[in-house]
C-alpha cells in the first residue's frame, strides 16, 4: 500500500453530486436558458443519478421562481435546492417554491471574508454570524435539509470560518458549504482547509462538508478532488464546467477521475456515466453553445486519435492511449481520425473496415493521395478514401455548384444550386432563422436526407489570404452519429458541404445496403 494514503482514505466512501447547471451555471453570460428548458435539462440530471439539483434562486425573478416550482413538483429521484440569501424573503421565497418537492433543500448564504465584509455586505463579523443564525433557523423551519455556504469561504479567516460553521451547526445546517467564490485556491491549499475545518467544527462529525470551486486559475476538478481528500463528501459542479466567469468544477470530468483513479481516492459518485455525452451535448442544444473540440470527456476529440504513434498503439492494444472506455460515457466507439499526423497502419486499417484489401503498391499511392489532401483539409472522410481507391464510377455524391442567400426581415432564404449522384443539378430554396438554418433546409429539400444537427462549427485555417473557412458537425441519423467536415474560402459554403458530406455518408451506407441485399 502507498503510505501516502492514509487509512481514512482506503474506507470507501460515496461522493455526493450537487448540480448547480441551473443556477450557478445557468446565471453565466451566454447560458441563460428559459422555464421549459430547465425542467427539462433537470429530468435529464434526475435521470443522470445526481443527487442534489440546485434548481435556481427563486426571489431573483419570478421566472426563476416559477422554474423551481415546477421541477419541485414534477422531477423525482434528487433532492431540489433552492438558493437563498440570509434574508428573510428570500427563505421564504425558496419555501414556497420548493413546495411539493419529494426531498427540498434550501441552500442559504452569506459571504465571510474580510474583503466581501467590508466591500460588499459593510457588517462587521457579529453581523454575519447573526445572519447566518436567522438564514439557517428560519429555513429549518420550513425544511429538514439545510446547507449553509460560506460564500468567498477561501478568502475567510481560518478561526472565523470555524466560528461561522459552528454557529450554522447549532442551528440546525446539515451541510457546510466551502466555496473557492473566485477560483484562488491551489490543491493543497483547498485539502489543508478541509482537513482543518474537520478538525475544528463543532459536530463536524454529523455534517456533511462541501466543496465548491471556481475555474478561474482551471484548477476546479483538481481542487475539488483535493477537498474530496481533506474530508469533502460532496462536490458542488455542473455540466460541461459552465458557470460564472471561467466556470465551475465539470461534472463529467469530477465523475470519471472518482471512476479511473478509484484505488486512489476509494470514493465513487451515483453517477450513470453511460449518460454524460447525451446530458453534455443536451445542455449544448438548449444553451447553442458547444464545447471545445479537445475538451475532457465529453469532446469531440476526447477518444479521438491522429498521432500515427498513437494509431498504432490503438490498434495493437487500446489501453496504449486510453485510459478509460469511451463506451462509459456515451461514446459509442473510439475514433482513429485521418489527418496529416496518422501512418500507415491507421489508412490500412480504416481501409479494411471500408472493405478494401489492397496490394502495397496500391496502398501506397492511397497514402501518397491522403497526404496530399491534407494540404487542403484538416481530416480525411471515409468518401475522400473512397475516392482515392474507385475514383468516380461511383459518383462523386452530391456537390455544391452554388448558393445565395436573400433576407426577408428577420427571416433568410436559401438558393442552392447542387450536382446531385448523376452529375444532373438540382436546385431548391428554402427559408430559416439565419442564412446557415435556411442554407441546411434548402439541402433537405434538395436532397432528400434529414438529420439531427447535434453540434456544428467554423474556424479559420490558415492565416492571411491563403486563410479558409473550416467547418465542421456532427448529426444523428437512425440511432448513429456522423461528422462531416468542409472547407471553403466562403463559410457558408464550407458548412454545405460538411452537411453534404454527412448526407453522401447516409446515401453510400444505403446504396451499400442495398447492393447487399440485393445479392
Amino acid at each position: 500500500m502507498n503510505p501516502a494514503i492514509s487509512k481514512d482514505r482506503i474506507r470507501p466512501h460515496q461522493i455526493k453530486i450537487f448540480d448547480t447547471t441551473l443556477r450557478d451555471g445557468e446565471q453565466s453570460p451566454g447560458f441563460t436558458m428559459s422555464a421549459p428548458q430547465k425542467i427539462a435539462f433537470a429530468h435529464a440530471l434526475a435521470d443522470l443519478g445526481v443527487d442534489v439539483i440546485e434548481a435556481g434562486f427563486p426571489n431573483s425573478s419570478p421566472a426563476d421562481f416559477g422554474a423551481v416550482q415546477t421541477i419541485a413538483r414534477d422531477v423525482r429521484g434528487a433532492s431540489i435546492a433552492a438558493l437563498a440569501r440570509c434574508h428573510p424573503g428570500d427563505i421564504e421565497a425558496c419555501a414556497r417554491a420548493l413546495d411539493g418537492a419529494a426531498a427540498p433543500r434550501i441552500h442559504a448564504f452569506i459571504s465571510t471574508s474580510p474583503l466581501h465584509r467590508e466591500h460588499k455586505l459593510e457588517m462587521s463579523r457579529e453581523q454575519v454570524i447573526v445572519h447566518a443564525i436567522m438564514g439557517v433557523e428560519l429555513a429549518r423551519k420550513h425544511v429538514d435539509d439545510v446547507e449553509f455556504s460560506a460564500e468567498d469561504a477561501f478568502r475567510t479567516e481560518r478561526e472565523f470560518l470555524v466560528e461561522v460553521f459552528n454557529a450554522a451547526v447549532a442551528a440546525g445546517a446539515r451541510t457546510l458549504n466551502v466555496p473557492d467564490t473566485v477560483g484562488y485556491a491551489t490543491p493543497n491549499e483547498i485539502r489543508a482547509l478541509f482537513e482543518y475545518l474537520r478538525a475544528n467544527v463543532k459536530g463536524a462529525q454529523g455534517v456533511v462538508f462541501s466543496a465548491h470551486c471556481h475555474n478561474d486559475l482551471g484548477l476546479a476538478v483538481a481542487n475539488s478532488l483535493a477537498a474530496i481528500e481533506g474530508g469533502a463528501r460532496q462536490v458542488e459542479c455542473t455540466i460541461n464546467g459552465i458557470g460564472e466567469r471561467a466556470g465551475n468544477a465539470a461534472l463529467e470530468e469530477l465523475v470519471m477521475a472518482l471512476k479511473v483513479r478509484g484505488g486512489w481516492y476509494a470514493a465513487d459518485s451515483g453517477i450513470d456515466t453511460r449518460k454524460l455525452l447525451e446530458t453534455s451535448r443536451l445542455l449544448s442544444r438548449i444553451t447553442g453553445i458547444q464545447v471545445q473540440r479537445n475538451k475532457a470527456v465529453v469532446g469531440l476529440n476526447a477518444f479521438a486519435h491522429e498521432s500515427g504513434i498513437h494509431q498504432h498503439g490503438m490498434l495493437k492494444h487500446r489501453d496504449t492511449y486510453e485510459i478509460m472506455h469511451p463506451q462509459d460515457v456515451g461514446w459509442p466507439d473510439s475514433q482513429l481520425v485521418l489527418g496529416r499526423h496518422s501512418g500507415r497502419a491507421a489508412l490500412a486499417e480504416r481501409l479494411r473496415q471500408l472493405g478494401y484489401v489492397l496490394a502495397d503498391e496500391q496502398l501506397d499511392q492511397v497514402i501518397a493521395d491522403a497526404k496530399a489532401l491534407t494540404q487542403t483539409q484538416h481530416v480525411i472522410s471515409d468518401r475522400d478514401l473512397q475516392r482515392m481507391v474507385e475514383g468516380e464510377r461511383h459518383g462523386p455524391g452530391w456537390r455544391v455548384s452554388a448558393l445565395s442567400l436573400t433576407d426577408y426581415g428577420q427571416r433568410t432564404r436559401a438558393h442552392v444550386d447542387l450536382s446531385d449522384p448523376d452529375d444532373r443539378h438540382v436546385l431548391q430554396s428554402a427559408e430559416g432563422d439565419g442564412p446557415v438554418a435556411a442554407v441546411f433546409a434548402a439541402l433537405v429539400k434538395a436532397t432528400g436526407v434529414d438529420f439531427e444537427l447535434e453540434s456544428y462549427e467554423v474556424h479559420s485555417m490558415g492565416i492571411g489570404r491563403d486563410a479558409r473557412g473550416e467547418a465542421n458537425l456532427s448529426g444523428r441519423i437512425d440511432g448513429e452519429t456522423l461528422t462531416g467536415q468542409g472547407t471553403s474560402r466562403d463559410v457558408l459554403e464550407a458548412s454545405a458541404i460538411a452537411w453534404l458530406d454527412v448526407a453522401n455518408r447516409v446515401l453510400h451506407a444505403r446504396q451499400t445496403q442495398q447492393r447487399a441485399e440485393a445479392a
